[in-house]
């Protein structure tokens, strides 16, 4: 999804849907599919992030003298937070070209939205090359940071870019010379470029990107939306097993009782942490091997056969009970 190509692919591919009444059986390659793949859950932190995005969008869409706020979806590493991200460019994609279809005849769709990773080790050049590479703007090895940059700020104004996601945005230390240099190519960029930038990255409050004049200016003009664990109970409601029953309800198994999974709400959050990525990935595997060994339920058996991500398991490993 950093090129131009794949992004427009993925926004406009019918997500998995879960399977409604009256609709025919799927086959068993079409459900270990649909497992694999499933639905995008709708957490509170992409409610918030969706609304944030789409208000800021509004408030920066006529600022002309200075760069627009923008936002950061930070939290612990499978938090969701990619998952939320890459939801509301979905959804952003796919509203602008319902008010903009392309016209007849017309060879180039415009692109509204902007997906990058920062390459490891990333510096100003290598960072620039990325933006390009999205958009396949053509760079050659003497072409120097500059140029590259008027390139692609010229492309992406052209091409009607309004919102610019950039991920793994912690890969950044502007404590370090190329680190500072590529701090301050993201400044340039969100001054330059018509659009509104949203960062996610682990726990990005603890790296040094909001320390120093760097990390000031950041925090100046970026609101932070944490893309944490789900608590267990928010005052009379209980998010976790809300989304328990949500993924419970999108499963495509032929002999699964409702209702099962909400019932070890308590075990799933210790056993998770309250991650949504490790939730989500514990039940879609467990689905997959009700399917494989003709079971077509999950049980806390099942569940507890299911070994999760070193993450989850190194530091909310319940006590075994049948």
């Amino acid at each position: 999804m950093t090129t131009w190509q794949g992004w427009h692919r993925f926004a406009t591919t019918d997500p998995p849907a879960p399977p409604q009444p009256g609709d025919p059986p799927r086959s068993t390659d079409e459900r270990l599919a649909y497992h694999s793949a499933f639905v995008t859950i709708r957490t509170p932190a992409i409610s918030q992030l969706a609304t944030q995005v789409r208000t800021l969008m509004i408030l920066g869409r006529h600022q002309q003298t200075t760069a627009r706020p923008s936002l950061i979806v930070t939290g612990p590493a499978a938090a969701g937070k990619t998952t939320a991200l890459l939801n509301v460019g979905r959804a952003c994609h796919l509203a602008h070209t319902r008010k903009n279809p392309t016209p007849s005849g017309s060879a180039h769709a415009a692109a509204p939205v902007a997906y990058v990773l920062v390459p490891p080790g990333a510096t100003a050049k290598t960072l620039i090359t990325e933006f390009a590479r999205y958009l396949g703007i053509p760079v050659t090895t003497r072409m120097t940071q500059t140029q590259i940059t008027d390139a692609v700020c010229h492309t992406y104004t052209q091409s009607g870019v309004q919102l610019v996601l950039i991920d793994e945005i912690h890969r950044l230390n502007p404590r370090t010379t190329t680190g500072a240099q590529t701090a301050d190519l993201l400044k340039d960029l969100t001054e330059r470029l018509p659009a509104t930038f949203v960062y996610a990255g682990i726990n990005v409050t603890d790296t040094p990107l909001f320390s120093g004049t760097r990390g000031a200016q950041l925090a100046g003009r970026a609101t932070l939306i944490t893309c944490g664990p789900l608590p267990a109970r928010l005052g009379t409601r209980e998010p976790f097993r809300d989304v328990i029953t949500d993924i419970e309800n999108a499963l495509d198994l032929t002999h699964h009782k409702p209702g099962t999974l909400p019932r070890h709400a308590a075990y799933l959050h210790q056993r998770t942490a309250g991650r949504i990525g490790s939730l989500t990935r514990l039940i879609r595997q467990a689905a997959i091997t009700a399917i494989h060994d003709g079971t077509e339920r999950i049980t806390k058996t099942t569940l507890d056969a299911v070994q999760l991500d070193h993450l989850a398991e190194q530091h909310n490993r319940p006590t075994r009970s049948r």
